[in-house]
């Protein structure tokens, strides 16, 4: 495989270490350009380093002294800011890894793919609020967007784009979280330390919270749709405890081809960093002799019905992702910080889809706005303020 120029933005999460780790264990095949964290100066100066970048960014400015103290004498340039951030999602690059949590991670996205870079895309939040433009630009600007969540990683796999018409239909699998087996009122009660725990994976706070409402799955739906141009109703989940399977594609002759490995994150960021070729990864192997058994079963949607709400998601539209995303983000939040119950999380995603009006949304700047009056919206949920009012596209 030939050399290739990376950049990681969100160097310092969950999926930037494990990039991290992968590129290490082989450094010789990589040219590392930027690597970029929100405010994790410290560990970000480490990556550099070690990395060999030719540039560090981190976006709180508050940060940059501490940065640039720690790279001081290393060659390697130090900057902060918004707009350094940007500067580095847009650098001339092979491929952007983008693991920015959330829809903050949406516009260093689009400045990828409008530098012609291919997008190993590690945060769905923002597939999921902003997919159609993502994706037409990505075509536009003749890039790729790979996906690193380890379901749409395996569908990709074994997605056969020239039989497309054969494809009967995407299924995506869910571990179920920690509460799988919990009844609702038991979830009710369920602690922070208890939902950040997850069975499977080692993920950061937010993703495993998503994880542990089945929302994580819920966006997943949604992203499915985007990535793969697939009718909602051509994309099923199913419960899979042991997290060995990571989807499937089943087309009409009968067949059904999956994907498997360990749940470990370095596979499918391996995947995407050494796309179209293969590359080794130092992560987990799975051992097919210690297996026991492979469970499936059907999902309970009404003790988690953040999936049903993501179909319908998709019946309503563009707008109704955006909200669906905003809300959710904002409940989280607010559980993270131990202000709200977990079954209130997707609750206060429920009483937005109540209330809000779904408006046409065809630019960045559209979406953005939306975004931030869905987010005002939910936190007066979280204020318990009880006025409801219809919010419009300003």
């Amino acid at each position: 495989m030939p050399v290739k120029k990376i950049s990681i933005l969100g160097a310092t999460g969950s999926v930037g270490q494990s990039t991290a780790q992968v590129i290490l264990a082989q450094p010789e095949l990589f040219d590392i350009q930027a690597v970029t964290a929100n405010s994790n100066a410290e560990l970000l100066a480490q990556q550099a380093i070690k990395l060999k970048a030719k540039q560090a960014v981190v976006a709180d400015s508050s940060a940059y002294q501490i940065l640039k103290e720690s790279l001081s004498g290393t060659g390697i340039e130090a900057s902060c800011g918004r707009q350094a951030l940007l500067e580095a999602a847009s650098a001339p690059c092979d491929l952007v890894m983008a693991a920015i949590v959330g829809f903050a991670g949406l516009e260093p996205i689009m400045k990828a793919i409008g530098s012609g870079a291919n997008v190993a895309l590690a945060n769905k939040e923002p597939l999921v609020a902003a997919g159609a433009l993502v994706m037409e630009a990505a075509k536009k600007n003749g890039c790729h967007i790979l996906p690193v969540d380890s379901e749409h990683n395996a569908i990709f796999q074994v997605f056969d784009e020239g039989q497309r018409r054969g494809i009967e239909r995407l299924i995506l699998t869910a571990s179920g979280g920690p509460f799988r087996t919990w009844t609702t009122e038991q979830m009710a009660t369920a602690t922070l330390e208890q939902a950040v725990t997850h069975p499977n994976w080692s993920m950061g706070h937010k993703i495993s919270v998503d994880s542990a409402t089945l929302m994580n799955k819920a966006l997943e739906v949604i992203e499915a749709h985007y990535l793969f141009n697939m009718d909602a109703d051509k994309i099923d989940v199913v419960i899979h405890p042991q997290s060995i399977i990571h989807s499937m594609v089943a087309y009409e002759d009968g067949s059904i081809l999956a994907q498997m490995g360990a749940p470990d994150m370095q596979t499918p960021i391996a995947y995407c960093l050494g796309w179209p070729d293969r590359i080794r990864t130092p992560g987990l192997k799975l051992d097919l002799k210690k297996l026991i058994k492979l469970d499936l079963e059907p999902v309970d949607t009404e003790k988690f019905p953040a999936i049903g709400l993501a179909y319908s998601c998709l019946e309503k539209g563009a707008a109704a992702c955006v909200a669906f995303n905003a809300a959710n983000e904002v409940a989280v939040e607010a559980f993270l910080e131990r202000k709200t119950g977990f079954t209130d999380i997707v609750e206060t995603v429920r009483k937005v889809f109540d209330t809000i009006e779904f408006v046409p949304l065809e630019t960045l700047d559209d979406i953005v706005s939306f975004d931030g009056a869905v987010r005002t919206l939910a936190k007066s949920y979280m204020n318990n303020d009880q006025h409801r009012k219809k919010v419009y596209l300003a």
